[in-house]
């Protein structure tokens, strides 16, 4: 279960979790409608219309999801935040027209049930009369919308809004793919984050005289892009290598009947901070310093290695290659992984290493470019 959410239900093998801070924006509706001096009754229907938008935009993660699945990519969940869903995907595809799928599919789904909401509106006489929605008089604002078509624009806004070409949003996945389809993945993603980044100044800019929130927007979204450059830039520089590259041969192996107190005496005494758990020569786990001090606290230091190992660890091969282990590690927040050859263990991975040994071949170009 993820820390600090509520888990309300899984499809198709994906759970799907409620943030806490979700709950905030829930209040916040209720206290709006209360500041503009409406009843307990409009604070419920607005409450449950942001339960339903979210729903909407459960689907939406959902479209996405489901779409990795057919090229065979796992979505771990899917969470929703006060800003909107995030599904966890353990990678994008990187076939560009896979991607262009993949990311599309979100707001894709946004626009069907926009189109759904719309057949109902006119098949039932409920669309407005849309010159209401331009007029000065503030009683047509969107309170006094049916809920049907509130829910119809928010589908279409939040499917239009994805479309912008920036990360983390869907329209920053679709250039990248576009862009792809004629050059390396690497030099896509650095075009597709310089535009983000330079439409991101422009939200923060227009934010500071129309509305705040898009100053908020602008900062997410120029983040988002430079995070998105800088994994896509870690990843091309690691593809001309294997875990074998990497591999770290001296490292402290644990049997699972051996005490925290002893491990802690390790963890004190050498630079480790993540141990291999085998007996008999069969890996059963690796234990990191994350589940070492969760287990103190709730067993002490005279339980056992096996009490609290963590037993779902990424298992490489030697010659996987090093983009797909880097991946694998920032997927699965597993800062180590043991290497197998031919079911024997042969040495480990961790993230920190790879990030050293990215350090040392970036300076060593240096030098050789200089």
């Amino acid at each position: 279960m993820k820390k600090w959410s509520l888990y309300i239900g899984s499809y198709a093998g994906i759970k799907v979790f409620i943030h806490w801070t979700f709950w905030i924006i829930i209040g916040w509706i209720f206290l709006m409608h209360y500041n503009l001096g409406h009843g307990l009754t409009e604070g419920l229907w607005g409450i449950l219309f942001i339960l339903a938008l979210f729903g909407c935009v459960v689907l939406h993660e959902f479209g996405h999801a489901l779409t990795a699945k057919r090229y065979h990519i796992k979505t771990r969940d899917i969470t929703i935040y006060p800003i909107g869903g995030i599904a966890s995907l353990e990678a994008m595809p990187e076939k560009p027209k896979q991607e262009l799928w993949v990311a599309l599919a979100g707001p894709a789904v946004n626009v069907v049930i926009a189109a759904i909401l719309l057949i109902y509106l006119q098949y039932t006489g409920k669309v407005p009369d849309l010159t209401s929605l331009t007029a000065e008089d503030s009683n047509a604002h969107m309170f006094n919308l049916s809920f049907g078509f509130n829910l119809f624009a928010a589908n279409l806004i939040l499917g239009v809004f994805n479309l912008i070409p920036a990360f983390p949003m869907d329209g920053g996945r679709v250039l990248r793919a576009l862009l792809a389809l004629t050059m390396n993945r690497s030099k896509a993603t650095r075009i597709a984050a310089t535009v983000g980044q330079f439409l991101a100044i422009g939200f923060v800019f227009f934010g500071f005289f129309y509305n705040f929130w898009l100053v908020f927007i602008g900062l997410f979204i120029y983040l988002g892009a430079g995070s998105e450059a800088a994994y896509e830039s870690t990843k091309s520089a690691l593809s001309r290598y294997t875990a074998k590259d990497v591999l770290m041969k001296q490292f402290t192996c644990l049997l699972p009947e051996e005490t925290l107190e002893k491990v802690v005496q390790l963890l004190l005494n050498g630079q480790e901070k993540e141990f291999v758990v085998a007996e008999n020569d069969k890996l059963l786990g690796v234990l990191t310093r994350i589940e070492l001090i969760k287990g103190l606290s709730e067993y002490g230091k005279a339980s056992t290695v096996s009490n609290v190992m963590r037993k779902d660890c990424i298992v490489l091969h030697p010659d996987m290659p090093l983009h797909e282990v880097y991946q694998k590690l920032m997927a699965n927040s597993c800062a180590v992984a043991p290497v197998l050859d031919n079911g024997g263990l042969i040495g480990i991975v961790d993230k920190e290493n790879i990030d050293e040994f990215l350090l040392i071949e970036r300076a060593l170009k240096r030098i050789d470019g200089a």
